[in-house]
This record gives C-alpha cells, structure tokens and sequence, in this order.
C-alpha cells in the first residue's frame, strides 16, 4: 500500500501526521509529505482515516 500527497491541494493543516505520524509529516514548506515509500503493515488503517480526514481531499491511499 502506498500513500499519496498533492503539494498543489494541500493546506498544511496537520490533521494527517496527527491522525498518522508513522506515514505523514509536515515539511518545511508548511505542507503534509510521506515520510515511507510503503505504509507499514500496522499503519494501513490510520493511512485511510487520515485521507478520510483530510479536509480538501489532498492524500490517496492505494494498494
């Protein structure tokens, strides 16, 4: 499973690396990045609650 984040859509509002620190954090450009070219076994769930949470549809998770 892999995750994804539009730079161009992103608002770095923060809810995906707190929803999901072990796939998401903040850059330094204010924006939510992938810190893993795979989402661990154990963070396949939190990886799809936080592109349920994002609020303009910036992340995707695919398998």
């Amino acid at each position: 499973m892999q995750a994804f984040v539009d730079q161009d859509t992103c608002i770095g509002c923060g809810l995906c690396p707190s929803v999901c620190p072990e796939v998401f954090d903040m850059g330094d450009d204010g924006k939510a990045h992938v810190i893993v070219d795979e989402v661990p076994g154990g963070s396949e769930d939190c990886a799809v609650e936080a592109q349920e949470s994002c609020p303009v549809d910036a992340i995707k998770v695919e398998e």
